[in-house]
């Protein structure tokens, strides 16, 4: 395996770094695949506490032949000059580096440009469909622990988790806020985009335009008319993604699509490792313990690759 340093949107007003990891031996092209993080600031190996999925899957893949691209996120990088702009959104936050990320790999001659994939985690599995609709072109995509349900939907489901595991006395407390922030989420598509831009839903920066805009592109409506490979996965234990509303949702939506393969993973959470609490209060502690992605999550989603 070799690894080199890249730039992603060089020349850009928001270059990225990123590494290429690629397969020790070469017979033929690479096949390569596009890593896109889920949401929040997050760098090139989406480090989320002591764990690295990004750099698991990239060192794990390219040992199966496949080359791969990670880079660092835009927000994590711009964060400060981008929280202040009302009309930021997942295009310029997530979809249009993706996009420059697979005309990268076009562009290595080492690669098969017609076999590059999106690998899109947690809120980048959401978005996939759109990245490919929009110039990524990909060759198939993986979906990992995603969600067919607009992002709104997926909070106010987690916020009623909680809710639901406080004693009374809190409950009644954090009851209100939830109500509160239920109430912001009411009308955002009644909203103009200057409208929903001027109006604050979660702290000083989440602004209603941008639930508004990625709401506006349902993923369900991109994967219903695509008739390319899909493979949709997601840990048993997953707390952040719902297993009935989930990766249940997506098999409803897509059920008869024979391009649609399902994978289900027992005892693995969300970063598709080991699950140690499986609880959604004590997600920031479990995501504390050193572990690695499930190698056998990797093998599957390479023979998978490999297979298109």
């Amino acid at each position: 395996m070799a690894e080199e340093k890249i730039v992603i949107g060089a020349g850009t007003k928001y270059p990225l770094n990123g590494m290429l990891t690629l397969p020790e031996e070469r017979n033929g092209l690479f096949p390569a695949v596009v890593l896109v993080q889920g949401s929040g600031p997050s760098n090139m190996d989406e480090q989320i506490g002591e764990n690295r999925p990004f750099r698991d899957i990239a060192e794990g893949m390219s040992r199966k032949g496949i080359a791969v691209v990670r880079y660092d996120k835009r927000t994590f990088v711009y964060g400060k000059q981008m929280k202040d702009d009302p009309g930021m959104s997942v295009k310029e936050e997530t979809v249009d580096d993706a996009i420059l990320a697979a005309e990268f790999l076009r562009n290595d001659a080492r690669i098969d440009e017609n076999r590059i994939f999106i690998i899109g985690h947690s809120q980048g599995g959401m978005l996939a469909p759109r990245i490919d609709a929009e110039g990524g072109n990909f060759a198939g995509l993986i979906i990992m622990a995603g969600s067919p349900r607009k992002l709104e939907e997926i909070i106010m489901h987690q916020n009623h988790m909680l809710l639901n595991s406080l004693n009374r006395f809190l409950r009644f407390i954090v009851k209100k806020q939830v109500n509160g922030l239920a109430s912001k989420f009411e009308n955002i598509y009644d909203l103009s985009d200057e409208e929903a831009k001027s109006a604050k839903v979660i702290g000083k920066y989440m602004r209603a335009y941008y639930f508004k805009e990625m709401g506006e592109y349902p993923t369900v409506q991109y994967l219903r008319e695509m008739d390319k490979p899909v493979l949709i996965l997601q840990g048993e234990k997953d707390v952040q993604s719902s297993l009935e509303k989930d990766f249940g949702g997506y098999q409803e939506i897509l059920s008869g699509k024979s391009n649609v393969t399902f994978k289900l993973y027992p005892n693995l959470n969300h970063l598709f490792m080991p699950a140690v609490y499986g609880n959604l209060l004590k997600i920031k502690k479990e995501y504390k313990v050193p572990q690695h992605v499930d190698q056998q999550v990797i093998k599957d989603i390479s023979d998978w690759i490999l297979s298109v």
